[in-house]
């Protein structure tokens, strides 16, 4: 048996080892707001239900390993005592990796993310259109667990109000777990996903995406790219430059074909499959190609 004694290990040896050994974990997608106004959405795989009456959830913001620092998430529930807990399924799965980029404080994730913000009627945070399970809280109590790198926050939410899809409930009005498609994190770059096991999404933690709202609107508005396509175009860290454009599509018949007949959806489907393949700069560069002169 590999042994680590808890005393002696390092936080971060700990956090690695105990995210891939207690999962999979749910996903809450936290929308919440400070006292000025300003929205925050952040996703957080330390979440479970643990009272039904009184009906409670309950979150962890977990530190920074690396300075210490606390997320805005935490700040807000300490000022408003108000959030929104969304859940994720695999439709949303790489807009939610998105929004958990280290932005700067005051910078809206719901736009850079690409979700939908939808007014809530009992909090002042707006919920996730996209999510199947929005969930209204009030903040009863915050339990800091430590002084330290790592240090965990409990987040204690009594559930005030859930919104649930429709499309997700069987003929007994009951959640069927194959319509809503829930996933759920494991360790390093794993998630899971209750209809057909495991897959990766490669964490946006090194680097500041470029965001979904930096697409141009012939793209955000693709009937053929889906919530994950653009959440993988918007992890970029930099848009491919005019260059890039060009010397891609001289190397590419298919693309290059494509754009002659000034045939955009296929142009899309094209990026898609390159998307699929994790081609994320190639899909950028198919796409652009189309909408260059506009940028």
């Amino acid at each position: 048996m590999k042994i680590f004694d808890a005393k002696s290990a390092s936080a971060r040896e700990l956090y690695s080892y105990l995210a891939g050994a207690v999962s999979p974990r749910p996903i809450a997608l936290v929308s919440s707001i400070d006292a000025k106004g300003l929205v925050n959405l952040a996703p957080f795989s330390f979440f479970n239900i643990f009272s039904a009456a009184p009906p409670i959830l309950i979150f962890s913001c977990v530190d920074s390993l690396r300075d210490g620092s606390s997320k805005d998430t935490l700040y807000n529930a300490q000022e408003t005592k108000e959030v929104v807990i969304n859940l994720v399924n695999y439709a949303m799965v790489e807009q939610t990796s998105l929004a958990s980029t280290a932005y700067e404080k005051g910078v809206n994730e719901f736009e850079k993310a690409g979700f939908t913000a939808q007014k809530s009627e009992l909090v002042a945070p707006p919920r996730v259109a996209e999510s199947p399970v929005q969930i209204e809280c009030s903040v009863e109590q915050i339990i800091k667990l430590g002084d330290s790198k790592g240090t965990g926050n409990l987040v204690v939410c009594r559930v005030l109000r859930m919104y649930i899809d429709k499309q997700i409930l069987d003929k007994e009005e009951k959640i069927d777990p194959f319509k809503l498609d829930i996933v759920s994190r494991l360790g390093g770059n794993w998630y899971g996903r209750s209809k057909e096991g495991l897959f990766e999404v490669t964490k946006p933690i090194t680097n500041l995406g470029v965001g979904i709202d930096a697409l141009p609107k012939d793209i955000k508005e693709s009937t053929i790219l889906s919530g994950n396509d653009l959440g993988k175009l918007g992890n970029i860290e930099q848009i491919p430059t005019p260059k890039i454009i060009d010397e891609f599509v001289e190397k590419n018949k298919k693309l290059y074909g494509l754009l002659k007949q000034n045939n955009r959806a296929e142009v899309h489907r094209f990026a898609k499959e390159l998307l699929q393949k994790n081609e994320v700069e190639a899909a950028w560069c198919a796409l652009l190609a189309t909408v260059k002169e506009t940028i």
